[in-house]
């Protein structure tokens, strides 16, 4: 009798044989042993991101950008990036014959025969502007609530190399359809550069190959606008998003939120699929900008004439605010050695433009500087409980605020019928007036701020409720506030102000460094010692106390116990963070 064998094992061990891997899983795999791709993609994938509202601001400006870069390569299909004169033959009948760049001619034609290229520029325009609006907004969220702070410092400076280099694409960007508006910005580059001392004319002459407007600006712009500094962007903005996923997110106090952990969800599926949804509303409210509000209409403006300048031409309105610094500044001027030294325009254009990045670069080493703190932080703070970093922040927004506004003081002057000297003369004194007065009003609205939390925190929120004493006394019904509006009160570190120490050895030499703590130590009383600190345990316990007799006056007077109130189980779930070991 034969023995049927098909059915009996080939080995006796109780492990599940192996299956024979794929080709497609023998490639993973060996790319995997030799790039050990598979073991971080698993662990980037379910990295967690924190959820908030105030983190799509980022978002916003990502997304922008990616738009920006689909809208670019459409429009690069059909525009002619050259200076050639020809005479525009197009649909649009009030240019056709007129004489004008090729780069012109191809920007009218994109407008009115490439079928939605009218579409694709508008789009490319408005993204360009969310771009820049969407990376300012999210800047001052990280600086507000400290989100610069170690380890993030470098993740700031990216930052703000993205806002130079964004501004910078945006000028590039529109100086290229060569219409009148754009050759004006054109002829004031052209002049910022000249204005430079020594080397100004050489700079401009290499730039225009030649005397402007010559016949190669038009393509070095193209050149720089659609492969340099897309490339740079590119890079930087890839840097950001690893160093991102590196220190990982940062996130708001709450309970069961350290500086050890991130609370939220997983990149895949929950936050791959909001943010993915997130594109599609970006992406729908810039066409639907681009499809229902014109922006640059160049066919109105006509071909670039170097003998005209348009009355009443701005730039795009992030390129403003040195424009309007540009018409507040007196015209001083001075000659030294036999250069001619343009102040009027040096001061506005050369100096304060980076003299105002550098600051925004520096604002986190100064700061840790100031403090000595060499802590990592991962939790945000509220801007009130930093009343001197918001206060800075603020009278640098209202700088840029004033400045922008000068720029449209012709337009002022027009609209509402006043003199545009007095308006210049007002603009001249509020520049400095202004961050300064904006800086006391904001500084001090966050330390009331913070009184008014410890008031709440102490003594719980007011009811509305009067009620009557049997002496006759009048007073409001006051009632604790939840846990969680308490956890958001408490929910910081103590500020401790720098002392110097000023130590002088026996023959009487002061210790290296004294005049640099000296003035550290007198920053850091400016900018700590009139916060109001969280209430100390004991001053906890004072306030229950006193809570408790106020609600056993309360319940005499309505005729009820006492007993069940909450505020003991209120503040018992902070003692230890109060105690400042958060």
């Amino acid at each position: 009798m034969s023995i049927d064998t098909s059915k009996v094992a080939e080995s006796n061990t109780t492990a599940a044989t192996a299956k024979k891997p794929t080709k497609a899983g023998a490639v993973a795999t060996w790319a995997d042993d030799r790039l050990g791709l598979g073991t971080s993609m698993k662990k980037q994938l379910r990295k967690v991101f924190p959820d908030h509202w105030s983190f799509m601001l980022g978002e916003i400006a990502l997304w922008s950008f990616v738009v920006l870069l689909l809208t670019g390569v459409f429009l690069t299909l059909w525009f002619d990036p050259s200076m050639a004169e020809s005479e525009y033959q197009g649909a649009y009948d009030p240019l056709r014959g007129r004489e004008m760049s090729q780069a012109m001619v191809s920007a009218v034609e994109l407008s009115f025969d490439v079928r939605g290229g009218l579409l694709m520029r508008q789009m490319h325009h408005w993204a360009a502007h969310i771009f820049i609006a969407g990376m300012m907004i999210h800047m001052m969220r990280v600086f507000f609530t400290g989100a610069y702070r170690k380890p993030r410092e470098l993740n700031w400076v990216i930052g703000c190399l993205l806002l130079l280099l964004g501004s910078l694409e945006g000028f590039t960007g529109y100086s290229l359809p060569d219409d009148l508006l754009s050759g004006t910005g054109v002829r004031a580059a052209d002049g910022f550069l000249k204005a430079t001392p020594v080397v100004g004319t050489y700079m401009s002459f290499f730039l225009f190959g030649g005397e402007f407007p010559g016949d190669a600006i038009i393509p070095r712009l193209y050149i720089i606008h659609v492969l340099l500094i897309p490339g740079l962007l590119l890079g930087l903005i890839a840097a950001h998003m690893l160093l991102l996923v590196y220190h990982k997110h940062t996130q708001w106090p709450g309970p069961g939120r350290t500086q050890q952990n991130v609370v939220g969800y997983p990149m895949l599926p929950v936050y791959a699929a909001k943010a993915g949804g997130f594109f599609f509303i970006v992406f729908g409210v810039v066409a639907l900008l681009g499809g229902l509000f014109t922006i640059n209409p160049v066919w109105k403006f006509g071909p670039y004439d170097p003998t005209k300048v348009t009355a009443g031409s701005q730039p795009d309105w992030y390129m403003g605010w040195p424009d309007g610094l540009l018409r507040i500044i007196p015209g001083w001027e001075s000659v030294i050695g036999g250069f001619t030294l343009s102040w009027n325009v040096m001061i506005p254009i050369l100096i304060v433009p980076p003299l105002m990045l550098t600051i925004l670069i520096l604002l986190p080493f100064l700061e840790s500087w100031i403090t000595k703190d060499n802590r990592e932080h991962h939790l945000l703070e509220r801007p009130r409980n930093r009343p001197t970093q918001t206060a800075i922040m603020v009278s640098l927004m209202t700088f840029y605020g004033i400045a922008w506004a000068a720029g449209g003081n012709d337009i002022i002057a027009i609209k509402l019928h006043l003199s545009i000297n007095q308006i210049t003369y007002f603009f001249r004194v509020m520049i400095f007036l202004g961050p300064l007065i904006a800086f006391i009003i904001t500084r001090r609205w966050c330390i009331s701020l913070q009184r008014h939390d410890e008031e709440k925190l102490l003594h719980g929120y007011e009811t509305g409720i009067i009620m009557r004493s049997p002496e006759g006394g009048y007073s409001e019904r006051h009632l604790p506030i939840s846990n969680d509006a308490a956890y958001k009160i408490t929910a910081r570190p103590r500020d401790e102000v720098f002392v110097a120490n000023g130590r002088i050895d026996e023959n009487g030499v002061a210790a290296p460094g004294g005049k640099l703590d000296g003035l550290r130590g007198k920053l850091s009383a400016l900018m700590f010692a009139d916060n109001v600190q969280k209430p100390t345990a004991e001053e906890l316990e004072a306030a229950r106390h006193h809570a408790e007799h106020e609600h056993q006056l309360t319940a005499a007077l309505d005729g009820h116990s006492a007993d069940g109130h909450q505020f003991d189980g209120h503040h018992s779930v902070d003692d230890e963070t109060l105690r400042g070991s958060h």
